[in-house]
C-alpha cells in the first residue's frame, strides 16, 4: 500500500534521527565515549526493530481507516504478538557481548499504549489522504501545528520508556555493569529532552518541502 509506506518512511527518518541525537547527546555527557560500543549497538537495533513494528501498525492503521472499521482489542493484540516476532530478531542481533531478557509484563503496557496512539493517528490521516493527495497536505488537514508537534513527542516519549525498560534488563561482564548503570541513569532523561526538541523541528519540517531530518 502506497501511503502506508510513505508514512512509514516518514517514521523512518524521524525515528533514525532520534536514535542518532540520543547517542550524540549520551557521549557529550559522559567522560569516556568510547567506552559504550553496547550502547551504540543497543540503540541501533532497537530503532531498527521499532521501525518494523511500526511499519505493520501504519499498515494496518490505513487498511481500518479506508475499510471504516474500528479500532480494537483483537487488532492491537495482534500487533503485539508480531512485535514479538520481530523481538526475536533484535535478540538474535544484541546477542554478544549483551544479553537482553525481554520482561513482557514491563513493556507490553508501553507498546499497547504506543500502537493505540500510532494506530488512531494512522486512521484518522487514512480517513482525509486519498491516493491523489500529498502526505504534507493531509497531515496538515488531520492534525493542527500543536497537535502533530505534541503527537510526535508522545510517540517518541513512549519509545523512549520502552528503550528505558530494556537498557534495565541488559546483562552483561560485570566490569561494564557501572558503567551501564550510569548511562542508564540519564537515558531517559536525554530522550525526552532531545525528543522535545526534534518534535519541534519535525512538525516545523513536515509542512515544509524536503522533510528528510539529519542528525546536528
Amino acid at each position: 500500500m502506497h501511503q502506508a509506506r510513505l508514512l512509514a518512511e516518514l517514521n523512518r527518518q524521524i525515528l533514525e534521527a532520534y536514535s542518532r541525537r540520543t547517542t550524540a547527546a549520551l557521549r557529550a555527557r559522559l567522560p569516556l565515549p568510547v567506552a559504550l560500543p553496547w550502547l551504540d549497538k543497543l540503540l541501533l537495533i532497537n530503532v531498527q526493530k521499532e521501525v518494523r513494528k511500526d511499519a505493520h501498525v501504519i499498515g494496518r492503521a490505513v487498511q481500518v481507516a479506508k475499510a471504516g472499521q474500528p479500532i480494537d482489542d483483537a487488532l492491537v493484540i495482534s500487533l503485539l504478538q508480531i512485535a514479538r516476532e520481530i523481538d526475536r530478531d533484535f535478540l538474535a542481533q544484541a546477542r554478544s557481548p549483551l544479553e537482553i531478557p525481554i520482561r513482557y509484563e514491563a513493556v507490553n503496557p508501553v507498546r499497547t499504549q504506543r500502537i493505540r496512539k500510532l494506530l488512531d493517528a494512522g486512521s484518522r490521516l487514512g480517513v482525509v489522504w486519498s491516493p491523489r493527495r500529498k502526505l504534507r497536505a493531509a497531515l496538515a488537514e488531520t492534525f493542527p501545528a500543536a497537535e502533530l508537534e505534541r503527537l510526535l513527542f508522545d510517540l517518541m516519549v513512549l519509545y523512549a520508556r520502552e528503550t528505558q525498560v530494556l537498557g534495565e534488563s541488559v546483562r552483561m561482564p560485570a566490569l561494564l555493569s557501572p558503567l551501564r548503570r550510569r548511562v542508564l541513569a540519564g537515558l531517559y532523561e536525554t530522550m525526552e529532552k532531545t525528543a522535545q526538541a526534534l518534535a519541534r523541528e519535525a512538525a516545523g519540517r513536515i509542512r515544509r518541502p524536503k522533510p528528510t531530518l539529519a542528525a546536528r
